[in-house]
């Protein structure tokens, strides 16, 4: 008898040899592995930045990092843009006042001081996700696409110090700021032909009125009064380019965003999948598709740089007067996603340009 069954163990240690590793929840080691792997990140080419970023590479810094962290959460700049047309009538303290109290990441209130850049990022929405999915994962080279841009477009005679902006040149870094620190101008531009060499057009861009001229010059409008908005924390005067590092600084910290609509590179794990379910939120009945969307934590609640939400507060802000802006684009991953949605908006947009097409 136990000869018998020293051959039977022999013989199942035998065939033991021959089955594949099968882990505890009964899938092959190497199956199991790829599954809870994260997916490949698309990376842009440098030129695909610089063209991505061309129609605000000619903002004033603080307002490029405030679109910057705030494309990295198309849903909220869908809802705030609706929020600011449902609320069209509140005015000045009342209207900052409302801002404060709302949920949204400080860089989605940052932005409602520029009614006309909010709407245009709701317009081209997949524009907008593209730049954030961008930023999330490839931050450094987006920033760098900037000052290309900048330099594109000073030695073609369209960035150059005046009433309404300074422009300051350290070393090989381009700087825009203010002329007036409490009064911010967007200028507004052709981007795709006001950097010397014409720049391919994203498909389907929509050219938000206010920011747009025809032509390769740049012009600008009415001023945004930022500095009534400096009680608050999210107010521009928080808003910053560390164009040493690379990155958008908020409140004199790394700005950090803790958006779950994609994947980010050492910021870990974004949903895509809520992401997905904003098709046609310009639809009947998307708010409240929305609000569904917001109990799976669709947008990442958190403190960024250091710097906690605060409760709502009064304050003696007062509404900026305002002009327009633009976007469009759809790449890869998360941003085609957004694709259906963002030309559903376009309202007759399209193609913009002499020739020049886009890329899918």
């Amino acid at each position: 008898m136990k000869i018998l069954q020293k051959a039977l163990a022999l013989c199942l240690s035998c065939l033991l040899l021959w089955i594949p590793n099968v882990p505890v929840y009964g899938l092959p080691a190497d199956q199991s592995a790829a599954q809870t792997a994260p997916p490949q990140v698309e990376k842009q080419t440098p030129e695909e930045l610089q063209q991505l970023v061309a129609p605000i590479a000619l903002y004033p810094d603080a307002l490029v990092s405030q679109i910057f962290a705030g494309a990295t959460y198309p849903t909220e700049i869908v809802e705030a843009d609706r929020w600011m047309q449902e609320h069209a009538n509140l005015k000045g303290k009342d209207l900052a006042s409302a801002v404060d109290q709302q949920s949204w990441d400080p860089s989605i209130k940052a932005l409602t001081q520029f009614p006309s850049v909010l709407a245009n990022m709701d317009k081209n929405l997949s524009w907008t996700s593209a730049l954030g999915e961008a930023y999330i994962n490839q931050q450094e080279a987006v920033m760098d696409a900037v000052q290309v841009m900048r330099a594109r477009a000073k030695s073609a005679g369209n960035l150059k110090s005046n009433d309404q902006v300074k422009v300051v040149t350290e070393s090989q870094t381009i700087i825009v700021e203010p002329a007036d620190p409490e009064v911010v101008y967007v200028p507004a531009y052709d981007p795709w032909i006001a950097y010397g060499a014409p720049v391919v057009v994203w498909p389907g861009w929509y050219t938000y009125p206010g920011l747009y001229v025809a032509g390769p010059g740049v012009s600008f409008g009415v001023g945004f009064a930022v500095g009534l908005f400096a009680g608050f924390a999210w107010g521009s005067h928080g808003w910053g380019c560390d164009w040493g590092h690379r990155t958008v600084v908020f409140n004199h910290n790394t700005f950090i965003s803790n958006s779950k609509t994609f994947y980010g590179g050492h910021q870990g794990f974004h949903d895509f999948g809520a992401a997905r379910g904003y098709q046609g939120f310009h639809n009947s009945g998307a708010g409240r598709e929305y609000e569904g969307s917001r109990g799976r934590d669709i947008r990442g609640n958190g403190v960024h740089g250091g710097t906690a939400e605060r409760e709502p507060s009064e304050s003696h802000a007062e509404a900026g007067t305002h002009s327009g802006a633009f976007g469009g684009y759809d790449h890869g991953g998360t941003t085609r996603s957004y694709s259906d949605r963002g030309n559903s908006s376009l309202h007759g947009g399209g193609f913009h340009g002499g020739g020049f097409g886009g890329r899918h």
